[in-house]
This record gives structure tokens, C-alpha cells and sequence, in this order.
């Protein structure tokens, strides 16, 4: 019966890890649709955060590539004094981007709500 409790304990303890992390998140980017991301990202750093291979296979036109995983050694290649424009493949990695950037002290982050997946606009690929 110990073991029950022990393992409810913990399964409850992740599932409030994983909704704080998911309200942290949610506040530290502002989401765009399409059309609001259209209207602003020519203004402002775009930049994607996925993978090389994923960036040519093709990628937002216009857009710089950083992967979240280099992010912590590039971040100082992204002007703080500019609006930041953010997207990956489904907004995950991008929401993380965020929260990195916020706590460097960018104040104009956004990101494209739903990702790249999502994305209808213009693409360039190396293909």
C-alpha cells in the first residue's frame, strides 16, 4: 500500500511540474497567427529555431537560423533592442527560445502560433 502512495505522490508531483512549466511558457511569449506574424516579421529578427536539416528543408523566407540547441552560445547574435520573431516545427521549441530570451532581457519576443507546420506563407528550401 506504500508503494501506491509513493507512486501517486510522484505522479502528482510531475503533473504539477509539467502544467507550472506549461503556464511559464505561455507567459513568456506572445502567440501570432499567421496573419499577424506576416504583418510584423519583415520589422523585426526572424529567426528559426530548428535543427540545420530542418531549416533547408525549408524555412520561412527570410528567416536566420539558430537552433535551441546552440541558443545559449548565438543568443548575442539577436539585437535585444529589436522585436524577435520566433518559430520551430510545432511551437515548442520556440516557447523554450522564448523564455531563454525573456530571461536575458529581450522584452519583444513572439512566436508563430503552431509553428512551422502550420505555415502557408512563402518557404525557401536548399532542394
Amino acid at each position: 500500500m506504500a508503494v501506491l502512495y509513493t507512486i501517486a505522490i510522484i505522479l502528482g508531483l510531475i503533473i504539477v511540474y509539467v502544467l507550472v512549466n506549461t503556464l511559464r511558457l505561455k507567459k513568456a511569449v506572445t502567440n501570432l497567427n499567421q496573419d499577424q506574424f506576416i504583418q510584423g516579421y519583415r520589422k523585426a529578427q526572424l529567426i528559426d529555431v530548428r535543427e540545420v536539416k530542418e531549416f533547408e528543408a525549408g524555412h520561412i523566407l527570410g528567416a536566420r537560423n539558430i537552433p535551441s540547441t546552440q541558443l545559449r552560445q548565438r543568443y548575442k547574435e539577436i539585437r535585444p533592442d529589436l522585436p524577435v520573431y520566433l518559430y520551430c516545427q510545432n511551437a515548442g521549441r520556440s516557447a523554450r527560445t522564448a523564455l531563454f530570451l525573456q530571461k536575458k532581457g529581450y522584452s519583444q519576443v513572439y512566436q508563430l502560433q503552431g509553428g512551422f507546420k502550420t505555415w502557408t506563407g512563402k518557404v525557401k528550401s536548399k532542394a
